[in-house]
């Protein structure tokens, strides 16, 4: 490689880098690099900041992907972030948010940047106090249905990990969603990693930020209050009443409940509010040692000390369905997410230092329409009612506890019982089940199989050493709420901002975060133009 020429050194260069991990980690290493590679002298190199970050690790040798700014001589270096200014909202439009997680959240922030005031309604606690019932589970097997690992402040993504990777990108801004999240106390490094993270232990002093700013600017986050009615006067939202005793009224609600609100599903269901039954995944929740993955990932005996601990991800079509990883934690818990006392379900959490023994991910099944034609007298409430009976018949053969029914992997390919389960990340214990027992019988074949095909691209995934807890049942929401593509509002209600992952529109934080922001900036232009919503089935203006 040539030498930059002296009049290229006038002003900052942005280079692409593959280095290894050593060089990647340690900047003084990663300065002599530049200064070798580039020709640059190291007395007018001000700063090499790091723009992007990725790991390639398809050769045997690792390699880190660097996007780096060099800045020379007295060259200042662009603000890794924009901070937004929110102002005081006190006396301004009341907009009723029903939910904390991150759709809506985010979408305070928003209406308190474009003048209006939000009331955030949330049915759990606050961060802090919610731990108190997430120990419960684990330990006395105890489950709040309104303050779990689903339910509470930050929503479900606050104990389970906090991952920021999105596919999304047509969705909406997601740098303006990480930025928000630095402003608020995430580390500046989910601005430059190609699979951004923050960890479990990290996100809560985050959301109380969020909350205490929201606060601050005259909103108002209610906890303990759950949305018991949604009040309609005609086809237009007037207020909601929480706790069957307290109304609160606006003519702009967003619905920000997250996938696993059922009483809410059900509460819009018996008021003859249109909704409809969705596809989603269900499987298992498989462990391994994070040193296997490491060795599989990495092609290594040994993970390296600069490298952090290896994830996967794979896709195959088994019986022709789809079956992939699904929130993959390297070093990391599965956790119990139930959110009934009488049902099973499993998720998984890293800390963000991704330092645990195990990795876990789920591994999931995709469900089609045809699946829920046994429940179809539930109408829209179909895969809700599908997805139930798989988590009540996983605690009814754990023995009625929030024990999970587990199995090693190549046993439950060969319908064989394991005679032992070793101990698992799962605080509240396993219980050795044929997960056959678990799910309907198309489901299990698939799962079978899929093992085996996975195993045949991952040399050492499929193992004995593995295992699998069920199920994994809440990736996303089994209902659609649908609403207008242009307005934002639902198709037949006025005032009424169906939201986020509960609603159909989002499938993890970021996605979360845009849609709940996409839903205010609508608000704000709905209320500044006035417009009279079209009710899509009968055509006429509300």
């Amino acid at each position: 490689m040539s030498p930059l020429n002296v009049y290229e050194l006038l002003m900052s260069k942005t280079l692409q880098l593959r280095v290894n991990p050593d060089i990647a980690a340690k900047s003084e290493l990663l300065h002599s690099y530049v200064v070798s590679e580039y020709g640059i002298p190291s007395d007018e190199i001000n700063l090499i900041k790091i723009e992007k970050r990725s790991i390639d690790a398809r050769q045997k040798q690792v390699k880190i992907n660097l996007q780096v700014t060099v800045y020379l001589k007295e060259e200042r270096p662009v603000p890794t972030y924009e901070s937004v200014h929110y102002q005081n909202v006190s006396n301004n439009k009341e907009i009723i948010i029903v939910g904390a997680g991150p759709a809506g959240l985010f979408a305070g922030l928003q209406l308190i940047s474009l003048g209006l005031k939000p009331i955030i309604i949330e049915r759990g606690k606050n961060v802090k106090e919610r731990r108190r019932d997430l120990k419960a589970i684990n330990q006395e097997h105890i489950v709040n249905p309104d303050s779990n690992y689903c339910f509470g402040e930050g929503g479900a993504g606050t104990y389970s990990d906090g991952k920021l990777y999105t596919r999304s990108k047509k969705r909406g801004d997601v740098n303006k969603v990480l930025h928000t999240l630095v402003q608020f106390g995430a580390s500046e490094n989910i601005l430059i990693d190609a699979h951004p993270h923050i960890g479990t232990n990290k996100l809560p002093k985050l959301i109380s930020e969020i909350r205490n700013k929201i606060i601050e600017c005259g909103g108002e986050v209610r906890f303990n209050s759950r949305m018991t009615d949604l009040l309609i006067k005609g086809n237009q939202v007037v207020g909601i009443e929480i706790n069957k005793s307290e109304t609160i009224s606006s003519d702009k609600v967003i619905l920000a409940t997250g996938h696993s609100a059922r009483d809410v599903f059900t509460l819009l269901h018996n008021k003859g509010i249109y909704i409809e039954a969705k596809p989603f995944a269900i499987g298992v929740r498989a462990e391994h040692s994070q040193e296997l993955i490491d060795q599989i990932q990495y092609s290594c005996k040994t993970r390296g000390e600069y490298l952090p601990p290896a994830p996967y991800s794979i896709v195959k079509q088994v019986q022709g369905r789809g079956m992939y990883s699904f929130c993959m934690c390297p070093g990391g818990i599965i956790a119990p997410c139930a959110t009934d006392q009488e049902e099973v379900v499993t998720n998984g959490w890293s800390p963000s230092k991704r330092d645990q023994a195990t990795a876990n991910s789920g591994i999931v099944v995709e469900l089609k329409m045809e699946d829920f034609e046994p429940y179809k007298k539930f109408g829209a409430l179909a895969g809700l009612e599908f997805q139930k009976q798989i988590e009540k018949q996983a605690w009814l053969l754990a023995g009625q506890s929030q024990r999970v029914p587990a199995q090693r992997m190549v046993d439950f390919s060969n319908h064989v019982a394991s005679t032992t389960i070793p101990k698992t990340s799962y605080v509240p214990g396993t219980t050795s089940i044929e997960l056959g027992e678990v799910f309907p019988r198309f489901l299990s074949d698939t799962l079978r199989q899929g093992f085996v095909e996975f195993g045949k691209s991952m040399k050492g995934y499929f193992t004995n050493e593995a295992i699998l807890h069920a199920p994994e049942s809440r990736t996303s929401s089994p209902v659609r709420i649908p609403r207008n593509n242009e307005t934002l509002e639902h198709v037949t209600i006025a005032g009424l901002y169906p939201c986020g992952e509960g609603a159909g529109y989002a499938g993890g934080i970021i996605s979360a975060a845009i849609d709940g922001e996409k839903c205010a900036q609508k608000i704000y232009q709905n209320i500044k133009n006035n417009k009279p919503t079209v009710n899509l089935y009968t055509n006429e203006n509300v």
